[in-house]
C-alpha cells in the first residue's frame, strides 16, 4: 500500500485532538471517516450542479442526472454486478433488508413459509424478518454458531425444508469478526432453489466482492462504512427476482403512467427507487469507491491483515484480556480468495471486570474512539453470555502506533480498576 501517512492525510479529521489528545479512531466497524475528496465532491455538487434528477430538460438536472448514472454505473463495476438495472440506490444496508423483506416477502412469502438466518446477525438483518412474521406468519429459523465464533454449516444444512424461501446471512459478523463463508452456503441454498441475501456492510471496506462470482441473488451494503457519505447505500438484486418483485414505496420516480383508475410502473431500477433519490451522497459514494479502488483491495487487505495481526498480539498481552471470535492462534484474519471464510479486522473484547462502558468511555479521555455496548446483535450477546462488549474496528488508514496507544490506554484503564 502507498505510504500510510500519505493515505492519513487524505482524511481531515484524523488529525485533529479530542480532550487534547490525538484521535485515534477505531470505530469504523460504525462508520468510516471520510477523504477530502469525497467532501470536495459533495462541495462541489451543491455549489455548481445541485437539480433534481431525471426528466429535467435544463443543464443543471442533465448533469445531476450524469452523476447520478455515472455513480449507479461506478458501484456495478465496484461489485462487478451484470448491470445497472441490477444497482438500486437505497438510505443503506438496513433500508435494503427491509426492501427485499418487504417486497421479495410479499411476492414470494406466505404463512407457513421459512426464512434462515444466523445467530450472528445484526439486528437490520433479523427485525425486518420478525415484521414480516407478523404480518405474514412466515417461520423464522436460526442457523447457531460454534463456540469458536463460526456457523455451523451442518446445523444449517438440517434447517432447510420444502417450506424454505430465503437465507439473509451476514457476509461479516460486525462483533466477532467473523468472514462467513458465503459462497458454500450460497451453493448450499441453492441446491435447495432458495435464494440468498447477503448482508455486506461489514465486507464492503474491506473485501473485494464479486456479486456474480459469489452468485448470491441479493447484496446489501452501506457508503458511510466505505468512506462516503451517510444516508446512502445499494441493494444488489438479480434482475430475475427484481422484475417479479412489487415496489417498496410507491410515488414519484418509480410510477410509468398514473391514473386514479390504475398505476403501472417504471423499469429496473427506478421502480424501486421512489422520490427524489439522494443523488449527491450518491455521487459521494461513486468517489469513495473510486478512491478505494485507487488503493486497491489486495493492498488494503494486506494493511488491514498486518494491523489485525498486530492488534490481537498485543492485546492478548494484557491480563485479564477476554476475545470474542478471534481463535487464540492468530491465524490469517481476513478472506482468503475462495470465499470460504475467516476473521476481518473487527476486534470485541472485556478485559477483566471492567464493564464495557465504563472502558470505553475512559478511553475516549484518553483520545481512542472504540465503541461499546451490544453492537445491535443482542441475540449474539446472549449466546455469548454477556452485555456487551468494547469493539476496536480497523480501517486502511490504521495504524500500528494507534494500537500501541489502545494497548496502553487499556492497560491505564485496568490499573485504575
Amino acid at each position: 500500500m502507498q505510504n500510510i501517512q500519505e493515505i492519513r492525510q487524505a482524511f481531515p479529521i484524523l488529525g485533529r485532538t479530542v480532550y487534547n489528545k490525538p484521535l485515534v479512531y477505531l470505530d469504523n466497524g460504525a462508520t468510516t471517516q471520510k477523504p477530502q475528496c469525497v467532501i470536495d465532491a459533495i462541495t462541489e455538487e451543491y455549489v455548481n450542479v445541485n437539480a433534481n434528477v431525471h426528466r429535467g430538460v435544463h443543464y443543471l438536472s442533465q448533469e445531476a442526472t450524469r452523476l447520478y448514472e455515472e455513480a449507479r454505473m461506478t458501484v456495478r463495476d465496484f461489485i462487478h454486478a451484470r448491470s445497472t438495472s441490477e444497482i438500486i440506490f437505497t438510505r443503506g444496508t438496513t433500508e435494503s433488508i427491509n426492501l427485499v423483506a418487504a417486497s421479495f416477502g410479499e411476492a414470494f412469502l406466505n404463512e407457513g413459509d421459512e426464512v434462515i438466518v444466523t445467530e450472528m446477525e445484526h439486528h437490520s438483518n433479523i427485525v425486518p424478518w420478525q415484521l414480516l412474521r407478523s404480518r405474514k406468519g412466515i417461520v423464522l429459523k436460526v442457523c447457531p454458531i460454534t463456540d469458536e465464533g463460526r456457523l455451523d454449516l451442518a446445523a444449517l444444512e438440517q434447517l432447510f425444508s420444502p417450506r424454505t424461501r430465503l437465507v439473509a446471512c451476514a457476509h461479516v459478523s460486525n462483533v466477532l469478526g467473523t468472514v462467513n463463508p458465503v459462497k458454500p452456503i450460497i451453493e448450499m441454498a441453492h441446491a435447495h432453489d432458495v435464494p440468498v441475501l447477503i448482508d455486506g456492510a461489514q465486507s464492503v471496506p474491506h473485501l473485494a466482492v464479486d456479486v456474480q462470482a459469489l452468485d448470491c441473488d441479493f447484496y446489501a451494503f452501506s457508503g458511510h462504512k466505505v468512506y462516503g457519505p451517510t444516508g446512502i447505500g445499494v441493494l444488489y438484486g438479480k434482475e430475475k427476482w427484481l422484475e417479479q418483485m412489487p415496489p417498496y414505496m410507491g410515488g414519484g420516480e418509480m410510477i410509468g403512467k398514473v391514473s386514479f383508475e390504475h398505476t403501472t410502473f417504471n423499469d429496473l431500477p427506478y421502480k424501486f427507487e421512489a422520490g427524489t433519490p439522494d443523488y449527491v451522497a450518491a455521487h459521494g459514494l461513486a468517489v469513495a469507491l473510486d478512491f478505494v479502488s485507487s488503493i486497491g483491495f489486495e493492498a488494503i487487505e494486506a494493511h488491514e491483515q498486518d494491523i489485525t495481526h498486530y492488534a490481537l498480539t498485543r492485546l492478548r498481552e494484557i491480563p485479564g484480556m477476554r476475545i470474542f471470535g478471534h481463535p487464540q492462534q492468530v491465524s490469517t484474519p481476513l478472506l482468503d480468495r475462495e470465499g470460504q471464510g475467516g476473521e476481518s479486522s473487527v476486534i470485541s473484547f472485556l478485559v477483566g471486570n471492567i464493564h464495557h462502558l465504563d472502558l470505553g468511555t475512559l478511553l475516549d479521555r484518553l483520545g481512542i474512539a472504540v465503541r461499546t455496548g451490544h453492537h445491535c446483535a443482542e441475540p449474539l450477546m446472549h449466546r455469548l453470555g454477556i452485555e456487551g462488549t468494547v469493539r476496536a474496528s480497523f480501517a486502511l488508514y490504521n495504524t500500528k502506533e494507534e494500537v500501541d496507544a489502545l494497548v496502553a490506554g487499556i492497560d491505564r484503564v485496568r490499573q485504575m480498576f
